[in-house]
């Protein structure tokens, strides 16, 4: 006897319908989507705690005439004669939204133009920084350089500002004191997120600012009643040193000290010759390269880096001790291997090694206060060697210090390590600016 099994529809649940599904799916989105935000931020907006009462632009005329403008300013209540004449010694941007009741102005560059406001005073670039840059690395600094003023009147269009051309990070907006309602500032990303700062429309004790990246898009929406005057500075990075992201160093030799460096390169054709560096720079030799103290170099040693960059020489910094020198692409680190010793669970250490004399050994636990003989020597010696150091007589670097006495203290790392004795000692190890002149 033949028969159909009933066929039992399907009872799953579409997740599609599911409250709590959808619920959860909007949660990890929103969560998303703030992480992201919070993981890339590219724009930051603030106050600057200052009276508008001690706020005054001057600016020239096209007539070439000077004039001042006090603030705050409320253009529905009084309209400055100053702001008149600000207004007609503008030129308007091109818009992008086809007819508009006013067009957006921008102060001719040409014309001179100062304000009262001093970004330095304030703290707005450090504010920068901590939030748009916080791995700037150390020794590089944010400076910034006003741009331009910008007048938003009443029902303007809405101007998308091209990308600036110049070598800038970042961009200030600051928002001067004249009253105004609507004018949000947008703000987008390179990868399509927006910003959107509404503002207090000029009111208040405080002036506003907003600061983004230099790929950032942006623009100010409609203004419904006042007028909106901005003024932008470019943020740029600068160094004390010619390495980082923008290399741009803040000092230069002196012509004198160029003229001392030309003879002595000019002799060193077709050699590398080396200087000792003479600033301490605290740092341990078994944990960074020789070439991360470039953006920290002090007194003569910048000088000196600075003095070779110009000359389109490429200056190296490598570790030196006791006659080795290490790659410049390495540290001063090496294993103790004195397996059997009591202080084998603390045996791998970064070390810096000796240069000339050895330092007493810091009296610890493992201490016997005994100078170190000559089997540690050896030994030491032996693992110096085996951690990549070579010989300075095995390479054709001339250290000019060989040559002519060196002058004041030469530079010294040092880092503790672990003797064959179980002694903790410090080891010195120094730092050489190596260049070869072609």
């Amino acid at each position: 006897m033949s028969g159909k099994v009933p066929h039992t529809p399907s009872k799953q649940r579409r997740r599609s319908s599911d409250p709590e599904y959808d619920s959860q799916a909007a949660y990890r989105a929103a969560l998303a989507a703030l992480v992201s935000a919070k993981s890339r931020p590219f724009a930051v907006s603030g106050r600057v705690p200052m009276d508008p009462n001690n706020l005054t632009l001057f600016f020239r005329s096209q007539s070439g005439i000077s004039h001042s403008l006090d603030f705050p300013i409320d253009v529905d209540v009084d309209m400055p004669p100053a702001l008149d004449v600000l207004i007609a010694s503008c030129l308007p941007h091109p818009s992008a939204s086809g007819y508009a009741e006013n067009e957006t102005l921008f102060y001719p560059p040409g014309l001179p133009l100062t304000a009262t406001l001093e970004l330095a005073n304030h703290p707005i670039l450090e504010a920068v920084r901590n939030t748009l840059f916080p791995a700037l690395p150390v020794g590089h600094y944010l400076t910034a350089i006003r741009d331009k003023l910008e007048i938003w009147p009443k029902g303007n269009g809405i101007t998308i500002q091209s990308r600036p051309l110049d070598n800038r990070v970042a961009t200030v907006l600051v928002t001067l004191p004249v009253k105004f309602r609507g004018g949000s500032l947008v703000v987008r990303s390179l990868d399509g997120m927006e910003e959107k700062f509404y503002g207090r429309g000029g009111k208040g004790g405080d002036l506003e600012w907003a600061a983004f990246m230099s790929d950032c898009d942006y623009e100010i929406q409609p203004v419904r009643s006042g007028c909106r005057i901005t003024i932008s500075y470019a943020v740029q990075v600068k160094s004390f040193g010619p390495a980082g992201i923008q290399p741009d160093p803040l000092i230069n030799p002196s012509d004198h000290f160029l003229d001392l460096l030309s003879p002595v390169l000019n002799m060193s054709r077709g050699r590398r010759i080396a200087f000792y560096l003479t600033g301490e720079y605290g740092v341990n030799p078994g944990e960074v390269l020789a070439e991360s103290l470039v953006p920290n170099l002090k007194s003569g040693d910048s000088i000196l880096y600075h003095a070779l960059k110009l000359y389109k020489l490429s200056p190296e910094l490598r570790w030196t001790a006791g006659g080795y020198i290490w790659a410049v692409d390495q540290t001063v680190e090496f294993a103790n291997e004195a397996a059997e010793s009591p202080t084998a669970s603390v045996a791998r250490q970064p070390l810096s090694v000796l240069s000339g004399a050895r330092l007493p050994p810091i009296r610890g636990p493992f201490s016997s206060g005994s100078e170190p003989g000559e089997d540690e020597v050896d030994d030491l010696r032996h693992r110096v060697m085996k951690s990549g150091a070579v010989p300075l007589v095995e390479t054709d670097i001339v250290i000019v210090s060989d040559i002519v006495t060196f002058p004041g203290l030469i530079a010294k790392e040092r880092v503790p390590f672990v003797s064959a004795l179980g002694e903790i000692e410090k080891l010195v190890v120094n730092v050489l600016m190596v260049v070869y002149v072609p």
